[in-house]
């Protein structure tokens, strides 16, 4: 059989030759890039950390250069001055999402946010999100379930003063169990009986869902293997898209049979608020109930994954560098004083914590090479020719260790950032852990509320050490790529005491 197939290589590459050229009959003026190899294209020089690999073929060819991953190309961004060419001046024309089998099959045939192609669809669900589920006010009325929340994850905490604790694993049930209640309106974490799954089954779904959503498959590249399933991951995509919409399903019959008896109370959550949308006629383009259920899930997950990261990556960077750790918690000390915690309203006193962050999203972005995008026509850029339907990515890791930018680039040194106006909403393109233009992440605002509250009452509450007799420079800081990049082996470490009053753990 592989004998066969061999004999037959020769006759199909010839036929892909022809067949390309007889369509681009006009050579393009392509970025410079590595010579693509046929069919994988560059897809051999990619490791298991692609932004890095991708970082080490840009030293050589460029901050724009063209790859290709099998037959798609794709454009890599690497420099400040390329990635606001792409994401500001021409963001109209890179402002849509390529179709990868993840959009497909688990986000509702790319009806996501952030896989749903540029339309009036993605448009009016965009405005959506902005101006009603994420806006300043919503994330303030939902403020007191975040509070309550941080509390419980405190005490929890301090339950577990003296031993190991593998903090992802805590910061990311605080993360879901809040973004349970600010969107489904109740803790889907914990037991309840009137609760549609237990909470084993929740997180299983939520843990499998980010899994699958991270993993490279071939048929993306390569898409005449892409019925083949050859690594198995559609079927795991569709095994749990049919969990999920077996819960989403029955969310949704529950609002609107509380809506249809009388009994609506009005908005207690984000789904109250989609519902009023999806039933209102005004609306440009309806709101279809598949669409409602992708929105939720994004709801859902968004911050759950990336802002227990986040949180890791900074504890981890301090507890190799504890003179910082002892700035942070002098400035804790000094604005908000040892007799209660840190609010957000808080946060904005408190530089040194947001620079910690800043620094800690510019050395370990935990999306590394942005969620990519895809040309909606041919463009030129810096004078080269980048072709209708290639994939842009910008690597953010890349720009974030640029000598030519920042100061001892390698190094954790927050105190860069005081003093400066740099921030990370989308507008200084040398830091852009969210992105940038029109597909930037809607949530930015509440995932930075996550992040910096989460840290400040962390440092603010307990003294820390490491494991054993383990010292900071036995503490790796190796990655793992997937739909988010983690900590290769994640951070266990104990709090030793508390430090502010017994009562406040309470």
């Amino acid at each position: 059989m592989w004998y066969s197939i061999l004999l037959f290589l020769p006759v199909l590459l010839l036929f892909f030759r022809r067949h390309y050229y007889s369509r681009n009959p006009k050579k393009p003026n392509l970025p410079p890039g590595p010579k693509p190899w046929p069919i994988i294209g560059n897809l051999n020089l990619i490791g298991p950390l692609p932004h890095i690999s991708i970082h080490s073929l840009s030293r050589k060819y460029g901050p724009l250069m063209h790859l290709k991953f099998g037959f798609d190309s794709v454009v890599v961004g690497s420099s400040v001055e390329v990635a606001e060419l792409l994401l500001k001046t021409h963001d109209l024309s890179f402002s849509s999402r390529p179709q990868l089998l993840a959009g497909k099959y688990l986000t509702y045939d790319y009806t996501g946010m952030g896989t749903a192609p540029y339309s009036p669809y993605w448009r009016q669900a965009r405005k959506i999100c902005v101006m009603e589920l994420l806006s300043p006010k919503r994330l303030d009325q939902f403020e007191y379930m975040r509070v309550e929340e941080r509390k419980l994850f405190l005490h929890d905490m301090f339950k577990s003063c003296s031993k190991p604790v593998q903090l992802k694993d805590r910061l990311y049930m605080l993360n879901l169990s809040t973004m349970s209640r600010m969107v489904l309106g109740k803790r889907y974490t914990e037991e309840d009986e009137n609760n549609i799954v237990t909470p084993k089954e929740f997180t299983e779904m939520l843990e499998e869902l980010f899994l699958v959503h991270g993993t490279l498959d071939i048929g993306d590249a390569i898409p005449w293997l892409a019925p083949l399933d050859l690594q198995g991951h559609v079927k795991r995509m569709k095994d749990v898209n049919r969990k999920l919409d077996r819960f989403y399903e029955q969310i949704l019959d529950e609002r609107y049979a509380r809506k249809k008896s009388g009994k609506d109370q009005g908005v207690n959550d984000m789904v109250d608020v989609l519902v009023q949308f999806a039933d209102d006629p005004t609306l440009e383009v309806k709101i279809e109930r598949h669409q409602l259920k992708a929105i939720i899930q994004d709801l859902l997950t968004a911050g759950t994954d990336t802002s227990a990261l986040n949180v890791e990556w900074a504890m981890s960077l301090l507890l190799k560098n504890p003179e910082a750790i002892q700035k942070a918690t002098e400035e804790l000390d000094r604005v908000i004083g040892r007799d209660r915690w840190v609010q957000e309203k808080d946060i904005v006193n408190l530089p040194y914590i947001q620079a910690i962050v800043k620094e800690t999203m510019r050395l370990h972005p935990v999306v590394p090479l942005l969620i990519p995008r895809v040309a909606r026509e041919d463009c030129k850029v810096a004078g080269y020719d980048l072709l209708k339907n290639s994939r842009v990515l910008i690597n953010i890791w890349t720009i974030g260790r640029d000598p030519t930018i920042w100061e001892k680039p390698n190094e954790f040194w927050p105190d860069r950032f005081i003093g400066k106006e740099i921030d990370v909403k989308g507008h200084d393109y040398e830091l852009l852990p969210f992105g940038s233009g029109r597909r930037m992440c809607l949530g930015y605002g509440l995932g930075l509320k996550l992040v910096q509250s989460s840290l400040a009452n962390l440092l603010h509450g307990f003294e820390w050490k490491l494991p054993g007799d383990m010292k900071r420079q036995d503490l790796d800081m190796e990655e793992r790529f997937g739909l988010t990049t983690c900590k290769k082996n994640p951070l266990v470490v104990v709090p030793t005491k508390p430090r502010l009053p017994h009562h406040l753990y309470s």
